[in-house]
């Protein structure tokens, strides 16, 4: 699939909210991500432009799209940075300045295609690149029931980094856990430019 891998920006709330609404509506959503489809449809305006300008507006947190050719948004990740010391995402302080890829979704009918390697490929160029915090890994969370997001995640260099956390649910049943899988910054040298701050094709 010929896409345009670019960084959202902050008019493009619209585009935004509808595209994680579709993810909210996969099958898998229940296990691939803590918000609901029932809560996010109910927000207001308000809600989705503030969330996007966090995620355009400074060196904090990018989010990237597929933008196939007809324009419509056909996946997508966010990166968060992390600060060493600092709380991270999901509680505790991590030891290391690192980024955090969540959100990440791409519609069925692109799947297969190397939309979400590209996708990941874009997130980690921008961490690599950041001057300031320099981010030594990039790290995400995956259900142990969500096999095929697991092995997307390691085909984009993602392997289990040994620690887990608990699902919130019903504390009469055994939790279910999530699996912390990171991406090591590259050993031996630099990455060379943002490659995403214009775009990519695939």
């Amino acid at each position: 699939m010929d896409c345009l891998i670019r960084p959202v920006r902050a008019d493009e709330w619209a585009e935004a909210k509808e595209l994680r609404l579709a993810a909210l509506q996969d099958p898998l959503a229940g296990i691939a991500f803590l918000e609901t489809y029932e809560k996010a449809v109910r927000e207001p305006d308000s809600f989705w432009k503030g969330r996007t300008g966090r995620v355009t507006g400074d060196s904090q947190a990018r989010q990237f799209v597929a933008e196939a050719p007809d324009g419509r948004w056909v996946g997508t990740v966010t990166v968060i940075v992390e600060r060493a010391g600092a709380e991270g995402t999901f509680g505790g302080a991590p030891e290391v300045d690192q980024a955090h890829a969540v959100g990440v979704f791409v519609r069925p009918e692109a799947r297969g295609t190397g939309v979400a390697q590209e996708l990941f490929r874009a997130a980690l160029e921008w961490s690599w690149a950041l001057p300031d915090p320099r981010i030594e890994r990039v790290r995400l969370y995956v259900h142990e029931r969500n096999g095929r997001a697991e092995a997307l995640y390691a085909k984009a260099g993602f392997l289990r980094s040994g620690e887990t956390v608990a699902m919130p649910g019903d504390a009469s049943v055994k939790p279910e856990k999530e699996y912390e899988m990171v991406a090591e910054r590259p050993r031996g040298r630099e990455a060379a430019g943002t490659g995403a701050a214009g775009s990519s094709r695939r």
